[in-house]
Order: C-alpha cells, then structure tokens, then sequence
C-alpha cells in the first residue's frame, strides 16, 4: 500500500508538459488515498495471509505504528521528493525509522541513491533493500536493455569497489560507524545530481 499520496501533489514539471495521467481524471486523492487508515491496514492483515509493505512512512513514529499491525516490510520513501515540498529526505529519515522498527519489519529504502556508495550508505543505516528508479530509467532511456544491464554492471562494480576500499567482504558488516557528516563541497540546487554540459564550451 502507498501511504505518502493522500492528496496529488501538485508536480510542475508534468504541469509545464501539460501532461495529466489519466488516473487524476478519474479520481482526486481526497475520496481515494486519503480514505485509507491504520484500521484498513489492520482489516487487510486480519483477511489476508500474504507479505504487506507500506510506501511512503516518512517518520519513526509511524514505523512504530505499521509494526504494531503486523506489516512485513516497512518502505521509507518521499515518493521522488515530488509530494511535500520540504519534506526530509529519505536517508535522512531512515535512522529514526530502523531505531523504531527494532528488527519486527524489513526495512526498505529509495530516493535518489544514484551511486554504490549510495547504497552501501543506506545498509550501513540499517536498510534491508534500496529501491532504485531514477537511475535504471536512466539506463533504459540511454540505450534499452542494453543500457540498464550496463547501468546495473556499473552499479554492481561500484559497490564492490567501495566495499573492498573499506575493508568489508560482506554487507552484514556494515554499520554507522562506516558513516561521518560531511559539509558539502557545494550547495545542493535543482540540477545537482544531473549537472548538464555546456557543449559550446571545449574546456568540456
């Protein structure tokens, strides 16, 4: 179950490609997403005998919440960073939520890890699984299956990389002690994580 999208966010850059999925013309979140409640998670547990992942928890309290009725994965998400507008990103989130779930979930993570070291971060903070998006689109979009399986090598060779350079031959032996707060080398902006070319500029 997706629990972030009570209400659609309002997404400029589909607004500005006058883009509309079909499924906000049938329906607004105020009659959909935002019915749903802790009693339909515990209804929907009570019914049914399979696995139930939550999307979207955003803060340790409701981590707590979702164990207590029993859900089998605890997904810690901003939907993209395309719902709540200064809302705290996901690994930022993250320790609270693996502090409150205390080892009754498994905890799944996603929002803009781009790197193997961005993985690896998120297991040392007590992630089970990184969701990845943006960057096997990416992939698909620079040359199909092609690409995504280069994406997916590169991705691999980084993480193994980054695990030798710190001395680990096994995720389970991360931990925070392997994480220290840096300052930033520059200011995050818009185009941060995508900077784009100017190819008029040989220097390039």
């Amino acid at each position: 179950m997706t629990v972030d999208t009570a209400m659609y966010s309002r997404r400029e850059r589909d607004l500005a490609r006058r883009f509309v999925k079909p499924w906000r013309l049938r329906a607004t979140g105020q009659e959909f997403q935002a019915a749903l409640s802790w009693d339909q998670v515990k209804r929907f547990k009570d019914r049914h005998d399979v696995p139930l992942i939550l999307k979207g928890i955003a803060t340790g309290e409701d981590a707590a919440i979702a164990c207590d009725h029993g859900v089998d994965g605890v997904y810690v998400s901003n939907h993209g960073g395309r719902q709540l507008d200064h809302g705290r990103g996901s690994i930022e989130v993250l320790p609270e939520v693996v502090k409150a779930v205390a080892g009754r979930s498994a905890i799944i993570v996603d929002g803009g890890f781009m790197r193997g070291t961005d993985v690896l971060k998120a297991i040392a903070l007590g992630a089970h699984v990184v969701g990845l998006g943006r960057l096997t689109c990416l992939g698909l979009a620079a040359a199909g299956e092609a690409g995504l399986v280069r994406t997916l090598e590169l991705l691999e060779d980084e993480i193994r990389i980054a695990m030798g350079l710190l001395g680990v031959h096994s995720l389970d032996m991360l931990d925070a002690s392997y994480l220290h707060p840096a300052t930033p080398v520059t200011v995050p902006h818009v185009t941060s994580a995508f900077p784009l070319l100017d190819l008029d500029d040989r220097r390039y």
